[in-house]
């Protein structure tokens, strides 16, 4: 059982394709369309090969955004250290602190006694 199929290219003429027919092809025109199938083939698997690389990359984006994220939340907290320098910062604001506390009850003993006067 032969496939035979009939394509009319005007009214007039038809061509038979059926399995046993011949193509005629030069070499110029072989080697062209293998050329063309392999350079669509290399510009398809680099395509792909960027798509590829660019999603790493954005999941990795995502990783360094959530833990930059969970940085911003918790570093001013303090739930994830500090500094040894803030640690001295902090120190020397409470002395600082209890200091101009100790100030304000002198100032105010003065203006009392200079009151009494």
């Amino acid at each position: 059982m032969m496939f035979i199929k009939k394509i009319t290219l005007m009214e007039k003429d038809s061509i038979d394709i059926n399995e046993g027919s011949k193509v005629k092809l030069d070499i110029k025109s072989l080697v062209g369309i293998i050329a063309g199938i392999v350079s669509l083939a290399g510009i398809w698997f680099t395509l792909t090969a960027s798509i590829a690389q660019l999603q790493l990359d954005v999941y990795r984006m995502q990783e360094h955004v959530e833990l930059n994220d969970e940085f911003r939340t918790k570093w001013p907290r303090g739930e994830m250290g500090a500094l040894p320098d803030d640690a001295k910062q902090d120190l020397r604001i409470s002395y600082l602190q209890e200091e101009v506390k100790y100030l304000r009850t002198v100032v105010k003993e003065l203006e009392i006694n200079q009151a009494k006067q």
